[in-house]
């Protein structure tokens, strides 16, 4: 009797126990290609600062590029405004994401190509990033673009 006492309140207990959501690859990867998204609309629409709000608004994000190493948000956004001073400069974006990779549940790898339409020169290049879920929302953390 004792023995089934014990085993009882071992199932109730491991039954009571929650259980944590299974990990949606799928719906995750759909989010950060919706930050992706955004960014190319807020480009295209001449405004960079709406376009850095696909990145992790820290000291500690770092963007490497063939102009250099950004450490910072700040840097970064300051980085940009130089790069790309008017909406001629800016051109056209689109990506193309050749893969999203799952690392964990808070980190994905991003790789693909970008492409720059403009009057004073077509621009193109391949990027890696990494992108982490803060505060419930999915950031670039890291950004390679050469």
């Amino acid at each position: 009797m004792r023995l089934f006492f014990v085993f009882l309140v071992s199932l109730i207990l491991t039954s009571c126990q929650q259980q944590k959501p299974a990990f949606d690859v799928k719906k995750e990867e759909a989010a950060i290609r919706a930050v992706l998204e955004a960014e190319q609309i807020a480009w295209n629409n001449g405004d960079i600062e709406a376009f850095m709000k696909g990145y992790w608004k820290s000291d500690s994000l770092q963007f490497m590029s063939n102009r250099g190493i950004n450490k910072g948000w700040q840097e970064t956004f300051e980085g940009y405004k130089r790069g790309y001073p008017d909406r001629a400069a800016m051109g056209t974006l689109r990506f193309e994401i050749i893969k999203v990779t799952p690392l964990n549940e808070d980190h994905f790898v991003v790789s693909g190509k970008y492409f720059v339409t403009r009057i004073s020169g077509n621009l193109e290049g391949a990027f890696t990033l990494i992108f982490r879920k803060i505060d419930g929302e999915w950031v670039a953390v890291y950004d390679h673009t050469s």
